[in-house]
């Protein structure tokens, strides 16, 4: 009898739009959490639910096209990593339901009327709030006093890059240091950028959190050591990898959340009712042997609040 019922179950499709490149190994773990988060609801892949995935590679133009795949595929509800993929899917469909994760500034965007009631098709969780660029600077100023020179590398594609260094210029007067701009579209631009910026004493890096960064970001990191920069990530992914210091929410929990969202559309309610989340858990994560190389001593107080010390 049982074995019966579950051949009767019905099996439910998820799409999934994923900003980063499937080899990326943040990623795998995203969507490993997001896996995992649906079993906990009673969601077996292969059993009673079925997911498409497809990577957009922090390219709109590949974005807009796996969007119109999934949307072709008629499925349940779509989940959506990043501002460029929910930017794909909401130009094909406004009406498939659509959870997504990894989103700056989704009312900003125009994917949600608010975040208390979102309205339309589209909810999720937001990754931060403007204000944590502005951290972001400070906590360059705390481990690399003497900068007094800041490049910003955002997307300024991307309506929340522009925003984001509006946020990082706002402050820059108060700790002492001038910011100016980098584009994060292409690899040979950053690279030519980041080495005329390095021609002048006392610079630092600020790397805004955006999908073309997440592509970029082995780049970033040589380019920030080749030339002795330090440089404040908004991701732990960057730090274990060789950065200098991170602050921002755990990227990963984004994508565990969702499957919450994801379980409670499946079961019947809609986008429109569930409110936008911001995050709960934020990690401040430090690269000794990096800041080593720089020739930078961490301040204890720093050491002392780290979530994470890579050593």
């Amino acid at each position: 009898m049982a074995a019966s019922a579950q051949q009767g179950e019905r099996v439910r499709r998820i799409g999934a739009l994923i900003a980063r490149a499937a080899a990326d190994p943040e990623a795998a773990e995203g969507v490993g959490a997001f896996a995992q988060g649906l079993a906990e609801l009673g969601w077996t892949i292969g059993r009673n639910v079925r997911i498409e995935y497809r990577y957009g590679a922090g390219d709109p133009e590949t974005s807009h096209k796996y969007a119109m795949e999934l949307v072709a595929l008629a499925p349940d509800v779509i989940l959506a990593s990043g501002t460029p993929s929910v930017a794909a899917l909401q130009q094909s469909s406004r009406s498939l339901p659509i959870v997504f994760a990894l989103v700056t500034d989704p009312v900003g965007a125009g994917f949600v009327d608010s975040l208390a009631q979102p309205g339309g098709n589209t909810t999720g969780f937001m990754l931060s709030e403007y204000s944590l660029n502005a951290k972001l600077l400070e906590l360059l100023k705390r481990i690399a006093p003497n900068v007094s020179r800041v490049a910003v590398l955002r997307d300024s594609v991307n309506p929340a890059g522009i925003a984001q260094f509006g946020t990082i210029q706002a402050v820059a007067s108060s700790v002492g240091v001038e910011v100016s701009p980098i584009n994060v579209r292409d690899a040979g631009e950053i690279e030519r950028a980041v080495a005329a910026f390095a021609r002048s004493a006392n610079g630092g890096l600020v790397v805004a959190g955006s999908a073309s960064a997440t592509t970029h970001r082995e780049l970033i990191i040589t380019l920030a050591a080749r030339h002795k920069l330090p440089a404040v990530y908004s991701g732990r992914f960057n730090v274990t990898i060789g950065g200098l210091i991170s602050y921002g929410p755990n990227r990963i929990d984004q994508f565990r959340r969702a499957a919450g969202y994801v379980d409670r559309i499946l079961k019947g309610e809609k986008p429109a009712d569930l409110p936008v989340q911001a995050p709960t858990n934020y990690e401040l994560v430090i690269n000794l042997k990096t800041a080593k190389a720089l020739g930078l001593t961490v301040p204890d107080t720093l050491l002392a609040s780290a979530t994470e010390v890579i050593e």
